[in-house]
């Protein structure tokens, strides 16, 4: 393949081949689901989601999981604090996550492990790590030796000597090391007996590390090929990800992966800063398919800036797409044209991924496309609107994708302001035909200030909304 990625663990672009002819495994983490996902979240799972598609685009057959996180101390803290069971309060989040990839065309992966569902590969897993000398259990605890496994600290760059602290449990008196990090948590008193499974070490929950090594090595074997997550998961989830599956003798993803941030005021998005733009909220005002746009325009590993102008910015660009498709679907019939990628497009994604490259190679066949409605070249706007669909449907923007139409009341909503667009139009074109230009003007008007474009055409008035 020609495609080219850039590897973290490297700190370089690597051209990407793949562990097997053919097929492509890769494993990316998931939410915790402490609370509803903001843009911040959901912006790692729709940049491996035009990875995804862009693999299968490229032939292979693409096994893609990402895991829940439904355990963890902040889940506990937050369901105590609302008086609700804590797995109660894990699920309606991880609905609201699920609400959220699939308002935004988010492909559903192969597979979504539960972490609550893979207790006994976690098991399995420490009891490995301890066979190997490279764990050791304390009252209840598991903690990984991190002085015990020389490579600690290689998928960041950085020694053991500099590191602070794991500060990941409140009983680090127990550690031989205060750097070890926790495999497994003792049940402690004031716990939900609910959030504790038996162990050779006592009852207790997994720690937030061992979740995914376990589902990892379940669903795609001790090696596989890409690893992704966000730039804040690098230190110290995914370093110790892997370092204890290639202390347990696993080798783990060939290459790593990571998105870079949505920011708010200059600050990443997060929870606990409180800065957060909820994708449940914003999709009150923003279309989804503008939102999504937004998040897969700029390159995967840049910083994005929410703000109310980018968003409206990115709305205007999707919008001209989406007008030049629908007006040259009018023309030559949606399925016209063959769905060919633009040279520059497919160069563009085979670069590390960059939807700049092929975003701006899209507008492009849409301006030539333009060039050929006004000049009534219907060949050619039969062949630049196969490309732009073909183009847009690997970005998961295609404006004709069934993803994007309406149903339900929506659909009805859709029928009456159409028909009374339509009849406003009528009156227009009556007013014209008795030279009473200055209230067809008027109409004209009105239906701008609510929103309404209207293009006069050989054909007659066309319309589209605006906002």
């Amino acid at each position: 393949m020609s495609l080219r990625l850039f590897d973290t663990a490297a700190r370089a672009v690597r051209d990407f081949t793949p562990l097997r002819a053919g097929r492509a495994s890769v494993y990316v983490c998931g939410l915790t689901v402490q609370g509803r996902p903001h843009v911040g979240h959901v912006r790692a799972a729709l940049a491996f989601d035009v990875l995804r598609r862009w693999l299968t685009v490229r032939g292979l057959d693409v096994t893609y999981i990402r895991n829940v996180t439904d355990i963890d101390d902040k889940i506990l803290a937050k369901a105590a604090a609302h008086g609700v069971p804590w797995w109660n309060w894990a699920y309606e989040n991880e609905r609201a996550c699920t609400r959220a990839y699939d308002v935004l065309g988010i492909l559903p992966p192969t597979y979504e492990p539960r972490a609550t569902g893979h207790i006994p590969e976690m098991v399995a897993l420490m009891q490995r790590l301890i066979d190997r000398g490279h764990a050791y259990a304390v009252d209840g605890d598991v903690y990984f030796d991190v002085r015990s496994f020389p490579a600690y600290g290689e998928l960041t760059g950085q020694k053991l000597e500099d590191l602070q602290s794991a500060a990941d449990t409140d009983t680090d008196d127990r550690k031989r090391d205060p750097r070890d990090f926790a495999l497994w948590k003792a049940h402690k008193d004031g716990e939900p007996e609910t959030a504790s499974w038996d162990t050779p070490w006592g009852r207790g929950r997994p720690g937030w590390h061992l979740e995914c090594s376990a589902m990892v090595g379940k669903y795609l074997g001790a090696d596989f090929d890409i690893h992704g997550g966000g730039l804040d998961l690098r230190f110290p989830h995914h370093e110790n990800e892997q370092a204890q599956s290639r202390a347990a003798g696993d080798g783990f993803a060939r290459y790593w992966l990571h998105n870079g941030w949505v920011t708010l005021g200059g600050e990443k998005m997060s929870k606990s800063m409180g800065n957060t733009a909820l994708v449940d909220e914003v999709v009150q005002r923003v279309r989804p398919v503008e939102l999504r746009y937004y998040l897969a325009a700029p390159h995967y590993r840049s910083t994005i800036e929410f703000t109310d102008a980018a968003l409206d910015e990115a709305g205007v660009a999707y919008r001209r797409l989406e007008s030049f498709v629908r007006r040259a679907a009018e023309r030559v019939g949606a399925d016209a044209g063959r769905p060919v990628l633009c040279a520059d497009f497919v160069a563009g994604l085979d670069d590390d991924l960059g939807t700049p490259a092929a975003v701006a190679a899209i507008h492009e066949a849409m301006h030539r496309g333009n060039t050929a409605l006004a000049d009534g070249d219907d060949d050619a706007v039969a062949g630049a609107l196969g490309a732009v669909r073909a183009m847009l449907g690997v970005l998961g923007l295609d404006p004709l994708d069934p993803q994007w139409a309406t149903g339900g009341s929506d659909e009805q909503l859709t029928q009456v302001t159409g028909g009374l667009v339509s009849l406003a139009l009528e009156q227009r074109q009556a007013a014209r035909a008795r030279k009473d230009f200055a209230a067809a003007d008027a109409i004209r008007d009105q239906l701008t200030s609510l929103g309404v474009s209207v293009e006069d055409t050989p054909q007659g008035p066309r319309w589209e909304l605006t906002r």
